[in-house]
């Protein structure tokens, strides 16, 4: 029985890190993924650490992280790996996304791909939050003040809901109990959620950069892309080690190093810079209720976007058009980041508000009608080009095109041609 057991396990391995068929054209744009999950081992192992240490009660959570960092044997090692690892984790997390976005990931069959990868940036979204409020320093009390009042927008029962949150009248020490327990068990929750997200990753098989469907190009995981995956680690382990020795604090907020004091609010209560471009779409509708359901259709439309999209090719690489709407978002996206961290006037704000139109604009105009632009385009080249033989007479008629002979629309389903 033990050996039948292990071998399931090695059989396991083999077939699924081994010898997991992969498109032989992949580049180190594929190895954000995998970084990004040891970055998420780095922050369990950091985090587990730092909980022998941490003391979540409000009198003493500020002063037992100046205790590891003064008194705990490599302690500012352990708390600056786990907060320059967060924005390590969320800067791959993006590029993944971005990169997804770019190839086409979203597309059938991997739409539920796309969204368990969507979810897990969500829960990491909540579980980066609540981290933030453990140092407990004026950025974290605040902090969480403002966003966990967002849940009084529900009708009837908001405040009720808030009041549950925060255990009393005010964000005080239940509060700071219950985001403790929550942070130490979200990040487990989240590798559940990536081994489904590898499960259904090797139930379609990875995409690649010329989004060809073929069984003939592939060669195995290991060693090939296993050595890209490593020299993405090498790079990563180099770009933290930077940050962690010589520039800990340049991703971080000053006011937080100073204790929580609810009769005193900052000047700017500002959020971590991966959250600033959902922070600027929030300023700039002045309704709380209208900017709480922007800045949370902000995050919807990454759900949405599989089903918006109408394009019949899955790659950037050939869809020109496409490939400029994706690097304008990407550009806006930077703004949005930028917008959030500038001073509430007339001025910034209209910069806000356009870049924040940019962003829906792209989930819209990228989604719909550049996929159509598309089609119809390429129907006039193929017809175009066939003009001296059999032209089409129909979108149909591109099933009996030679492109797609060759497996490049393998993916598309019946009803795409109608």
């Amino acid at each position: 029985m033990v050996r039948w057991n292990l071998n399931a396990i090695l059989s396991w391995v083999d077939s699924h890190i081994i010898d997991y068929p992969t498109a032989m054209n992949l580049n180190y744009n594929w190895s954000f993924g995998s970084t990004a999950g040891f970055c998420l081992l780095i922050q369990i192992l950091s985090g587990a650490f730092l909980a022998m240490h941490y003391a979540s009660e409000t009198h003493y959570a500020f002063s037992s992280v100046e205790h590891i960092m003064r008194d705990v044997k490599s302690g500012w090692l352990i708390r600056y790996m786990h907060a320059n690892g967060a924005s390590f984790f969320f800067i791959l997390v993006y590029a993944h996304i971005f990169r997804g976005l770019y190839y086409g990931s979203y597309m059938e069959p991997r739409q539920h791909l796309w969204w368990s990868g969507a979810l897990i940036y969500v829960l990491m979204m909540a579980t980066a939050f609540i981290g933030y409020v453990l140092p407990w320093g004026q950025m974290s009390f605040w902090g969480a003040t403002v966003i966990t009042s967002f849940f009084s927008i529900i009708p009837v029962i908001g405040k009720e809901v808030v009041m549950w949150i925060w255990g009393g009248f005010t964000v005080g020490n239940p509060t700071l109990n219950r985001f403790y327990s929550l942070h130490y068990l979200l990040p487990f929750l989240i590798t559940g959620m990536v081994f489904v997200h590898l499960g259904l990753l090797h139930k379609d098989g990875s995409n690649n950069p010329l989004g060809i469907k073929t069984k003939t190009a592939n060669i195995n995981f290991y060693p090939y892309i296993y050595v890209k995956d490593l020299v993405a680690f090498f790079a990563l382990v180099l770009s933290l080690s930077i940050f962690v020795f010589y520039f800990p604090n340049a991703l971080g907020e000053p006011d937080n190093y100073l204790e929580a004091d609810p009769y005193s609010t900052p000047a700017h209560i500002v959020p971590e810079w991966y959250f600033l471009p959902f922070y600027a779409i929030l300023r700039v509708i002045p309704n709380k209720v209208g900017g709480i359901l922007a800045m949370g259709g902000a995050i919807v439309m990454l759900f949405l976007y599989p089903l918006l999209n109408t394009s019949i090719l899955r790659s950037g690489n050939f869809r020109p058009v496409y490939a400029v709407v994706f690097w304008l978002f990407v550009a806006d996206f930077c703004l949005l980041g930028w917008a959030g961290t500038t001073p509430v006037d007339d001025y910034f704000r209209f910069i806000g508000v356009f870049v924040s139109i940019g962003y829906f604009a792209f989930f819209i105009f990228g989604g719909l009608f550049v996929g159509w632009l598309e089609k119809i385009l390429m129907l006039h080249a193929i017809k175009m080009r066939n003009t001296t033989t059999n032209s089409f007479t129909d979108s149909k008629d591109l099933r009996n095109h030679p492109s797609y002979k060759l497996g490049v629309f393998d993916y598309l389903t019946p009803k795409t041609f109608s």
